[in-house]
């Protein structure tokens, strides 16, 4: 009887390399010639798709998968490039997917691009090890795989979102929603706000503004708590339908609360996302831990109108659920659909993490950056009177 031999697949890193080999490897994995069209990676196309491995220790590396390695092997015999098919490094130089908290992929249209993301990775690798904080090395697992997940067009994103009356959280006043979901690779959006019937007497406007007659993205529907429950369950049952199902947050504590005093089904909904991409299940996301894992803040979270404000989301009437499920998504979306994490945050905000490779990764935000109302003259040119033109002594 024959015995089934396990297929082992990963990531290769070796540098060592037979002279004789060493010259045609090295020009064909050349920066330039990777992302060629004429490279046999990609015949064709231009640009060159690897991998970013995450260690659980929050390091990066830059990867070649076994299939592109073995791919090159037989390529550079087939031409003549090589004598004999050049050996595979020795096993420990196979890194498979248990040695990582993450994978994703990355494509790279132009040799600068390439050459600047190795030197940003071991930067960035250099700065982690600077006070390396557990929790923030988890909030950017969490960034990844989002990342990863959405990229995959598949499943339903919805953001949900609930306010209550300021005096007693237990009363809910609103409920909103925002979802995007994919139709043969074309992104499909609903949105909804309601008002609870039986609470409409109570209002805030002491704590908290009062903005449930505000909603921006349609119209509004007043209905009773029992309606609601129903609303919800069918929402999160339609959504099911077409695969994993993403349940959206700004700091989910309340709201989660919130549904489970409606008793609301929510299917066994885990925070903790798995590390390949779903294809069931209810997973529950914060954009607070996201943004903390771009800031490169592992203990504290923003309120969603800082976090819009420094992802340059216009917002209006905050505090009302269906507007603050809209913008929640569109931070989910904005921060999932850009690049690899430490690639957008200096995208975003180029060099602001400090002097040299040991200053952290931490993002530092100017004081007009922080409040929406600072002023926008409030620290620039001080002694410059705006009435006269003239500096001040």
């Amino acid at each position: 009887m024959a015995i089934e031999t396990p297929i082992v697949t990963g990531y290769y890193r070796t540098e060592v390399l037979p002279a004789c080999d060493r010259d045609p490897l090295k020009g064909v994995l050349a920066h330039d010639a990777l992302v060629h069209p004429e490279n046999p990676l990609h015949p064709g196309e231009q640009g060159i798709k690897m991998y970013i491995g995450t260690f659980h220790d929050g390091q990066g590396r830059l990867l070649f998968s076994s299939a592109q390695v073995d791919y090159i092997r037989y390529w550079l015999h087939a031409m003549k490039l090589t004598t004999d098919i050049i050996p595979l490094p020795y096993s420990e130089c196979l890194l498979t997917q248990s040695e990582f908290s993450n994978v994703t992929s990355v494509t790279y249209m132009d040799g600068g691009a390439l050459r600047v993301a190795v030197k940003n990775i071991e930067k960035n690798n250099k700065r982690l090890m600077k006070g390396s904080n557990p929790r923030l090395m988890a909030r950017r697992d969490v960034f990844e795989r989002v990342r990863k997940f959405w990229a995959t067009k598949t499943g339903t994103w919805c953001s949900l979102d609930f306010e209550s009356w300021e005096k007693d959280h237990e009363v809910l006043t609103e409920f909103g929603y925002s979802s995007v979901g994919w139709n043969d690779g074309m992104e499909v959006e609903d949105c909804g706000h309601c008002t609870i019937k039986e609470h409409r007497m109570y209002t805030n406007g002491v704590y908290v503004p009062e903005n449930r007659n505000r909603y921006q993205f349609g119209d509004s529907e007043e209905i009773s708590t029992t309606q609601l429950k129903t609303r919800i369950t069918e929402l999160l049952s339609g959504m099911r339908l077409n695969g994993p199902v993403y349940l959206v947050f700004h700091n989910p504590s309340q709201d989660l609360k919130d549904l489970e005093r409606l008793k609301v089904p929510m299917h066994g909904a885990v925070q903790e996302l798995p590390e390949a991409t779903p294809s069931e299940g209810v997973f529950i996301i914060d954009t607070a831990v996201l943004f903390g894992a771009l800031e490169g803040e592992g203990n504290n979270t923003r309120k969603l109108e800082q976090i819009c404000n420094h992802l340059q989301i216009s917002t209006d009437y905050l505090h009302n659920a269906g507007n603050d499920a809209v913008y929640t998504l569109r931070a989910l979306r904005e921060m999932a659909s850009g690049e690899p994490l430490d690639t957008q945050r200096e995208l975003r905000w180029p060099k602001r993490t400090g002097d040299g490779n040991l200053a952290g990764v931490k993002v530092n935000f100017e004081a007009y950056e922080e409040d929406s109302d600072f002023s926008d003259q409030e620290g620039v040119m001080s002694g410059y009177n705006p009435a006269t033109g003239i500096l001040n002594e």
